[in-house]
C-alpha cells in the first residue's frame, strides 16, 4: 500500500471519529443555542460564561496539543491517538443520556440552515489536506472541535444576511395578510407573567360568540406572530389575539408595529426578566408600549391592584377600564370567592350596568380570578350578554402547566404549575397548595432571570415553602441554595428536605414519602430549561 492511500486511509478514519464526535457535540450546543432564543441579547454567550465547562472541554484541548505537536514532530504515527475521539464520543453521549431533556431541539428551517453552515465550516480543513499539509488540517480540525461552542456563534453571523432575507420576506406577507383582512380587529396582551393563561381564556370566553384566533402555545415574538399569521389566521376569524413577550424595552414596540393592536391587556408588572430589562421601571415602560400604540377608538384593560399600571402616565388619550379584587373603584370588581380543590366561583360587578353576576370556573388561583376579569371586561364591551359570559368562563379549559391539576395515580395528585415561575406566581401556587387536604408536597428549582434580586426573593419563597409544605424536594443544590437558607430561617426540619441534580429523582423520593393514610398533593414549580441543568 503506497503512502498516499495510508495517509488517505488515516485522514478518512480520523473524519469518521472527529465527525461523530462533532455531531455529539454539535447538537448538545444547537440545543442551548435555540433555547438562548439563538444568541438575542447575546444569551447564548452569557450563558456560556455561567457554563465556562461547556464552553472549553479539557480533553477537546489535549487532543488539539497532541496535533499542534505533530506539526513539528511529524510523525503521522501520532494521527491514531486521535481515536480519542472516540472516547471523548462515547463520554459525551453517556454525558447525555443522563440529563433530562424537557424540551427537545426542534429542527426548524432556521437550524437547518445554521447546520449547514456548520458543515461547511468544518469541511474547512480538508482544503489543507488537497494541498498537502495534513498535519496543518489536523490542528485546524482539532482547533474547530475545541470551538465548537463558539461555531454556533459564528455560523449564526454568518448566516444574518440569510435571516434577515428570510424573516423581511415573511414579515411582509403576514403584514400584507393582515391589511387585507379589514374586518379584523386585534388585541394585544402582555405582561410579566400570565400572558399564556390570560390569551387562552380571553379566547375561550370570546369562542362562545365569535370567530376569535390565539397565538398558540407560548408564541409571543416576532417570529411567533407571523408564523401564527401566516400559516392560522384566515378572511373567517374576527379577532386575533397576540400575546407579547420581551425581554427588554422596544420589543413591544416591534410587536405593535407588526400587527397594530386597536384593544390592549397587560395582566401583570412584576420582576420577571429582571436582569435583561435592568430595572423594574424600564420593565413598567416596556409593558406600557403596548398600550401607547392603541388608537383612541380603542381599548385598554388594566389591573387597579397592580401599583405600577396604577402610577403610571399613559402618553395618549385612549379609553381604560379597570379590573380589580382588592380595589373596589374599578369598572369590574371581583368579590366573594371560594376557592377548592376543584376550581372557583365568585362575584363580578359590573360598573357601567351597575349588574353582579355569580361566575364558575375549573381553573385555580387568585391570578386566574384576574385574568378572567379582563377577558370578561373586553367581551363585555364587546357586547356579549352575561349568560354567554358565564357559559364562556364555565367552558374555560385547564391550561397546560399552569396550576393544572393532574391525578397521577389513585393516592397523589399533581399540581402542574411548571411552566415558569415568579415571585407573585409562586406564591398563589403555594395558597392552591394550602387548600388541599392531605400531604403536601413541593418540588422546585426555584426562581430565575430576578436580577440583583434574584438571592432574597428566592430566599423568602423558602420561607413560604416552610409554611406550606409537609416536604420540599429542591432541583440543584447550587441554584437553591437561596430556598435552603430561608427554609433554614424558619427552622424547617432538614428530614423534610431533600436536594437533588435531577428532577426524575423526585419522583421516587415521591414514591418512599407518600403517606397511606390521606391523599398527596404535589406542586411542580417551575421547570427550569435544559440551559439551567446543573
Amino acid at each position: 500500500m503506497n503512502l498516499l492511500v495510508q495517509i488517505g486511509l488515516l485522514w478518512g478514519f480520523y473524519l469518521c471519529l472527529g465527525g461523530c464526535y462533532i455531531y455529539i457535540r454539535t447538537k448538545k450546543n444547537l440545543h442551548i443555542f435555540q433555547q438562548n432564543f439563538y444568541n438575542e441579547n447575546n444569551r447564548y454567550l452569557k450563558w456560556g460564561i455561567k457554563k465556562f465547562n461547556n464552553m472549553f472541554r479539557w480533553m477537546d484541548i489535549l487532543v488539539l496539543l497532541i496535533n499542534i505537536s505533530n506539526l513539528f514532530i511529524k510523525n503521522r504515527y501520532l494521527m491514531y491517538i486521535d481515536a480519542l475521539y472516540i472516547i471523548l464520543f462515547l463520554i459525551e453521549r453517556s454525558r447525555i443520556k443522563k440529563e433530562q431533556v424537557k424540551i427537545p431541539l426542534k429542527v426548524t428551517s432556521r437550524v437547518k440552515r445554521l447546520i449547514f453552515t456548520i458543515i461547511v465550516i468544518y469541511l474547512l480543513p480538508i482544503l489543507g489536506y488537497i494541498f498537502g499539509n495534513e498535519y496543518l488540517s489536523s490542528v485546524i480540525f482539532s482547533l474547530l472541535i475545541s470551538l465548537n461552542f463558539f461555531i454556533m456563534f459564528i455560523a449564526n453571523v454568518i448566516n444574518k444576511p440569510a435571516e434577515k432575507y428570510v424573516f423581511h420576506y415573511y414579515k411582509s406577507k403576514a403584514m400584507h395578510k393582515l391589511k387585507s383582512s379589514n374586518h379584523l380587529e386585534v388585541i394585544g396582551i402582555t405582561g410579566s407573567y400570565g400572558k399564556t393563561s390570560s390569551k387562552n381564556i380571553l379566547n375561550d370566553i370570546l369562542s362562545v360568540k365569535y370567530n376569535s384566533l390565539t397565538t398558540p402555545k407560548n408564541f409571543n415574538t416576532q417570529y411567533g406572530l407571523i408564523i401564527t399569521i401566516n400559516n392560522y389566521l384566515d378572511k373567517f376569524h374576527e379577532i386575533f389575539i397576540a400575546e407579547m413577550g420581551a425581554f427588554k424595552r422596544g420589543r413591544i414596540q416591534l410587536l405593535c408595529d407588526l400587527v397594530h393592536p386597536k384593544y390592549g391587556i397587560i395582566t401583570k408588572i412584576g420582576e420577571a426578566h429582571l436582569e435583561t430589562f435592568g430595572s423594574k421601571e424600564n420593565i413598567q415602560k416596556g409593558k406600557f408600549e403596548l398600550v401607547e400604540n392603541l388608537p383612541s377608538d380603542g381599548l385598554a384593560i388594566l389591573n387597579r391592584d397592580d401599583e405600577w399600571q396604577v402610577n403610571y402616565h399613559i402618553q395618549n388619550d385612549v379609553p381604560v377600564m379597570w379590573i380589580g379584587i382588592d380595589n373596589k373603584d374599578a369598572d369590574l370588581v371581583a368579590s366573594n370567592i371560594e376557592i377548592t380543590p376543584n376550581g372557583m366561583s365568585f362575584d363580578v360587578y359590573f360598573k357601567d350596568v351597575k349588574q353582579k353576576e355569580r361566575f364558575e370556573t375549573k381553573l385555580l388561583g387568585k391570578a386566574n380570578i384576574y385574568n378572567i376579569l379582563a377577558a370578561l371586561a373586553f367581551a363585555h364591551y364587546k357586547g356579549m350578554t352575561m349568560n354567554e359570559l358565564k357559559m364562556g368562563v364555565k367552558k374555560v379549559k385547564t391550561i397546560e402547566h399552569r396550576l393544572e391539576l393532574k391525578n397521577q395515580s389513585s393516592d397523589v395528585t399533581i399540581i402542574d404549575d411548571a411552566y415558569n415561575s415568579n415571585p407573585v406566581g409562586s406564591k398563589m401556587a403555594l395558597d392552591v397548595l394550602k387548600l388541599m387536604d392531605g400531604l403536601r408536597i413541593v418540588v422546585t428549582p426555584g426562581m430565575i432571570e430576578l436580577g440583583e434580586e434574584q438571592y432574597e426573593l428566592n430566599k423568602k419563597y423558602g420561607e413560604y415553602i416552610s409554611e406550606v409544605a409537609d416536604y420540599t424536594i429542591l432541583v440543584g443544590h447550587k441554584q437553591t441554595e437561596p430556598i435552603q437558607e430561608g427554609l433554614k430561617n424558619k427552622k424547617y426540619k432538614e428530614d423534610k428536605l431533600y436536594v437533588i441534580d435531577d428532577v426524575k429523582e423526585a419522583f421516587k423520593i415521591i414514591d418512599k414519602i407518600k403517606s397511606k393514610s390521606k391523599h398527596n398533593y404535589v406542586l411542580l414549580e417551575n421547570d427550569l430549561p435544559d440551559i439551567f441543568n446543573e
